[in-house]
């Protein structure tokens, strides 16, 4: 593996037809991705490039815990709050905007971080799996009638229809995964291949990487739940509440997608209490934490870092460098 000290700083000749680096840091929600991801790059001369599929889109950096510019200590962030809510997007699109940006980073004589807890998006680049943009009106026309037909069926009926055409991928969908159930459903409808089918055939070639990755868990899982917690209490404290209630005026089939806007419109509704909406909003973080770590667990070239081994937050980054090096 060519080192990313090599690379980064010069040390050595790098043949130019060896696979450029790429360092990645993921795991679940509130499990210190972004600050260790940030130490990393002060290190290592890098620029973060986000693989997170809610903080891509503009206008909700409260509920989708996007660093703010203190956060980011000064650090390049890439990818996000770069599209606008009313917009479709897709893996496809991220993977070929996400490619750029990583080989304009290699360019600049800098090491790409890439950082995040989407496991589709980190796929995208890591296993350059490919996915087929579908832009036409077709497609569309059948996104806007499941949407529509799930506004009328709920997150349940429209899981069970994935489970009948694709139970693989429904299998490692939650039942409240609303657009990824929605995918799913449209790339049947549009190529009459199941999306499990499709990422089998797409993962034929190599990547065109050399991936470092580093993932983080915990071995007593109610410390990871006592983040999330926190978090949510940290997201009231920073204007959860005011950033929902405007987004929920813009009625944005997007934005119920992120974890705490679609806990929150029921309260807004007038449905529910806020006690009743931010308990489910931490009940439901733990779930998606919990299929995070399902999904990169079955990474076998992954190494993991048990976040609650280290006393200090100085000694995982020490632990992270002497993989990263």
């Amino acid at each position: 593996m060519v080192a990313l000290s090599d690379f980064v700083f010069g040390w050595g000749e790098v043949v130019s037809t060896l696979k450029k680096p790429l360092l990645v840091i993921a795991g679940p929600t509130a499990s210190g991705k972004t600050a260790l991801a940030i130490a990393l790059c002060k290190a290592l001369n890098g620029e973060v490039v986000s693989a997170d599929s809610m903080q891509v889109y503009e206008g909700i950096p409260v509920a989708t815990a996007c660093p703010t510019m203190e956060e980011r200590e000064g650090v390049v962030h890439h990818m996000l709050s770069c599209v606008p809510l009313s917009a479709s997007y897709s893996v496809a699109q991220y993977a070929r905007q996400a490619q750029n940006v990583i080989e304009d980073i290699h360019a600049r004589g800098k090491l790409p971080v890439l950082c995040g807890g989407t496991g589709l998006y980190i796929a995208a680049l890591t296993d350059n799996v490919r996915y087929e943009e579908q832009d036409d009106e077709r497609a569309k026309e059948i996104r806007e009638r499941l949407r529509k037909e799930h506004a009328a069926e709920g997150d349940e009926a429209m899981w069970e229809r994935l489970r009948t055409i694709d139970p693989a991928l429904a299998a490692k969908l939650h039942v409240h995964d609303r657009g990824r159930v929605l995918r799913g459903l449209e790339v049947f409808e549009l190529s009459g291949v199941t999306m499990s089918e499709l990422q089998r055939r797409q993962k034929s070639e190599p990547s065109m990487y050399d991936v470092t990755m580093i993932v983080l868990d915990f071995r007593d899982r109610e410390k990871l739940y006592d983040r999330i917690d926190r978090r949510v209490t940290v997201m009231l404290q920073n204007g959860l509440l005011e950033e929902t209630a405007a987004v929920v005026r813009l009625n944005s089939p997007t934005a119920d997608q992120a974890i705490g806007c679609k806990e929150l419109r029921p309260y807004f509704n007038g449905e529910c209490t806020l006690y009743e909406a931010l308990a489910c909003m931490r009940r439901r973080s733990r779930q998606y934490a919990k299929r995070q770590l399902s999904w990169f667990r079955r990474i076998s070239t992954a190494t993991t870092l048990y976040v609650d081994d280290y006393e200090t937050p100085q000694e995982l980054v020490q632990a992270a460098l002497e993989i990263a090096q």
